[in-house]
């Protein structure tokens, strides 16, 4: 090639390339995204059954969520450092890699110990998966059909976790849980051979300086922060002196950060990206909506349909798919409308809709509620989930400088996993607090005579023991909490999305400064 070549080339923009090569790219970058975004549900179903194999408990197995967790929460903070010297496509391919192997390593592995260490591994590949292709396909598309390739990158992102619970449970099924690893390898590789073939080579890096003192100090707040969201139902949250350390080194840990940058000429992050409020009020959006509240459907959901309506696994997981397909339509019709209608109407647009499913549909659903209704009522939550992704992502980046892109992306990551760690903590909390809430109430509106008439009259037809009866009616009292405590957990993951929705109304505040292709 010669040098006029070369400098031509330096100068086309990423999206002048032809639309196979756009198909082509597209489906690499999106198939890592969803592989990588896939495995986090698909885990959360296997990790119940998890106990015998690798001769644990319950409060065991969660540190093959917590530990993966942690992991991606850290190594997000260094992506845009290892893009900005050593470009998209290499960390690209290095995180498939990571996280191929290290799904290998997790299907062979035979001890707890040996899971958490790989299930880090796997962790760090996902951090540099998402960030990679996130901004990767945003580039492949020029400025008037941004919205197009969020909508279709949000179908794989918001997709992706929906369909976890149904591949699974059929793997887990017909299988075993080691299959849940196991099909990420052949995946991976076609992957990364795939993009060493056909993606394109960027050709100027930056040699940048790394703030090694604040990624330091921002992981330890980080870790601790999230260590205790996970582990606070687990200890008695701040009846445990451990959860306290933890809450005292979270904030120590932020704290030290903050001055770390206010002292420092290189700073990890570059919170001027916040003087916008198009930017600023997408990243709270983001934030509340997807991480507070949506997180907690997801979470409570599977839940409801295995505990509360006694579905297997398998079954459970179709009736989550029942929703999910409709994630899957609405996100490339999302990133359509941000193109025709701009991404604030758009994003005002799921929001509303949300907001209708989470108050008067979602909270219908009980032990009663005939599972074809159930499914039928969720579906207006995975429309609303498909509209939000794209047009909240297409207004953060255009409102973000070309140079900071990577940047925007990190953050929006970052606070989708402590949004969502908040979330599920919250979902956890408020769920046993209102099943606990809702049986003492039963107990205080018990007619004590006519019980202790019903507890003789079943025993005499049942010819169980006293004991045995007072043991079956206790634990119909506690699944009778149960059910009804999902109410009052699905109400407060709504308050969440309301919070959130506050942000949206200051989009149309005044007349906010709308940069390339915003709609008003």
């Amino acid at each position: 090639m010669t040098n006029d070549q070369l400098a031509n080339d330096s100068k086309k923009n990423p999206w002048d390339i032809t639309p196979k090569e756009r198909a082509i790219f597209s489906i690499i970058v999106m198939t890592g995204a969803f592989m990588a975004i896939l495995d986090t549900t698909v885990v959360d179903v296997i990790v119940p059954k998890l106990t015998g194999p690798l001769a644990t408990d319950m409060y065991g197995v969660q540190w093959i969520i917590t530990s993966y967790m942690v992991a991606a929460a850290i190594a997000l903070l260094i992506t845009e450092y290892l893009i900005k010297r050593f470009g998209a496509k290499g960390v690209f391919l290095a995180g498939v890699a990571l996280f191929t192997v290290a799904s290998l390593a997790c299907g062979l592995s035979s001890t707890l110990a040996e899971i958490v260490i790989f299930r880090v591994i796997q962790g760090t590949g996902e951090a540099l998966i998402m960030v990679t292709s996130h901004i990767m396909i945003f580039s492949y598309f020029p400025p008037e059909k941004q919205g197009l390739a969020m909508g279709l990158y949000g179908l794989g992102v918001s997709f992706a976790p929906a369909l976890g619970p149904t591949i699974g449970g059929y793997l887990t099924e017909y299988y075993n849980w080691r299959m849940v690893f196991f099909i990420n390898v052949p995946v991976g590789a076609l992957l990364v051979t795939a993009g060493m073939v056909f993606l394109p080579r960027e050709r100027f890096f930056e040699k940048l300086r790394f703030n090694f003192i604040s990624f330091i100090l921002l992981s330890m707040g980080t870790v601790s922060l999230l260590v205790m969201l996970s582990r606070g139902q687990q200890y008695g949250w701040f009846n445990s002196s451990l959860i306290g350390l933890l809450l005292l080194v979270s904030i120590a840990g932020f704290g030290l950060y903050a001055l770390s940058e206010m002292w420092s000429k290189y700073r990890l992050i570059d919170f001027s990206l916040f003087r916008n409020p198009l930017f600023a009020n997408g990243m709270m959006i983001y934030f509340f909506i997807l991480g507070f509240s949506m997180y907690q459907y997801f979470y409570l959901l599977p839940v409801y349909y295995e505990h509360v309506k006694q579905l297997p696994t398998l079954e459970a997981g179709i009736a989550v798919f029942a929703f999910a397909v409709f994630i899957g339509i609405f996100s490339p019709v999302a990133g359509m409308l941000s193109d025709k209608i701009g991404a604030k109407r758009t994003v005002a647009l799921a929001t509303l809709v949300y907001l209708v499913a989470s108050f008067w549909l979602l909270p219908r659903l009980n032990y009663y509620t005939p599972l074809h209704q159930a499914m039928l009522l969720t579906v207006p939550f995975g429309i609303g989930m498909g509209l939000f992704f794209a047009p909240v992502t297409v207004m953060v980046l255009q409102n973000a400088p070309g140079h900071k892109g990577e940047l925007a992306i990190v953050l929006m990551d970052y606070f989708r996993f402590v949004g969502g760690s908040f979330g599920t903590a919250l979902a956890t909390n408020n769920m046993e607090y209102f099943k606990n809430l809702h049986f003492l109430r039963m107990e205080e509106l018990q007619n004590v005579e006519y019980l202790d008439w019903f507890l003789h009259k079943l025993q005499t037809l049942s010819g169980m023991t006293m004991e045995q009866v007072r043991v079956l009616f206790g634990n119909y009292e506690t699944f009778m909490g149960y059910n009804y405590g999902f109410y009052n957990t699905f109400m407060h993951a709504a308050y969440w999305g309301l919070v959130g929705s506050l942000f949206v109304l200051l989009l149309f505040r005044g007349r906010s400064r709308i940069n390339k292709g915003e709609g008003s």
